[in-house]
């Protein structure tokens, strides 16, 4: 009723890229990737409760060939992750993926040798979800996120040469400024980070270091380990 009233003469002007991102956003079919117990809030979440079919999710698909979402949902280990970058091989482009949880996005509190420290050491990330593990709420804002991610991105040949400029990583732009009123105006979403990961099934992948030591100035400023735990015994 409402689009009817406010369409001028029944005429509806737009862009293919925006048509067909927008059919794109409305029909993302999810894989089942999941792999601990946040596949569980994930189950929740297309459950009659939460009901995920109001966004055009109805159908979790078993096979990647038919789906276009995937939702890496627990920790990987590093015997599942050749297993996971060929499903994701597998999948038609274009393709986005979901790291839900602190275990995929970071490793979580599995900082060992068996744990992936991040899923994003394997395959490009589009959306990383905190919470050990998030709730089915968390999980629709991160997938409406995703929505609003698709309706920006181009097509054809203009999304292989963005995708090939940032390595085939998915450029990260803070949510407050992706979705600031007055970020567009600015043209702040521009300024774009991909964070500079190492994929582990590359052999002799080193992470980059990034760390600095700090001035004789700045160290002097920093109080003393020692005497803040004397202080902090002292006031107990």
């Amino acid at each position: 009723m409402g689009l009817e009233e406010n369409l001028p003469n029944g005429v509806l002007l737009t862009s293919v890229e925006k048509l067909v991102n927008w059919t794109r956003k409305s029909s993302l079919w999810p894989a089942t990737f999941g792999l601990a117990c946040c596949a569980i809030e994930m189950m929740t979440t297309g459950a009659p409760r939460y009901d995920l079919a109001r966004f055009g999710m109805e159908v979790f698909r078993a096979s990647p060939r038919q789906a276009d979402l995937m939702i890496v949902a627990g920790r990987v280990s590093n015997k599942m992750a050749p297993v996971l970058r060929q499903i994701y091989d597998q999948m038609p482009e274009p393709r986005w993926v979901l790291a839900m949880g602190v275990c995929a996005s970071s490793g979580g509190m599995f900082n060992n040798y068996a744990i992936v420290q991040g899923v994003d050491h394997v395959v490009p990330v589009d959306m990383y979800l905190p919470g050990c593990p998030p709730r089915p709420e968390m999980l629709i804002d991160a997938i409406l996120k995703i929505h609003a991610k698709i309706m920006d991105e181009p097509l054809g040949e203009k999304r292989a040469a963005e995708l090939k400029a940032s390595g085939y990583r998915t450029p990260m732009v803070p949510s407050s400024v992706k979705f600031a009123p007055k970020a567009k105006q600015l043209g702040a979403l521009k300024t774009t980070h991909t964070p500079d990961v190492p994929n582990i099934l590359e052999p002799g992948a080193q992470p980059k270091d990034t760390a600095r030591s700090l001035t004789a100035g700045e160290a002097e400023e920093l109080p003393s380990l020692a005497d803040a735990a004397r202080r902090s015994a002292g006031e107990e």
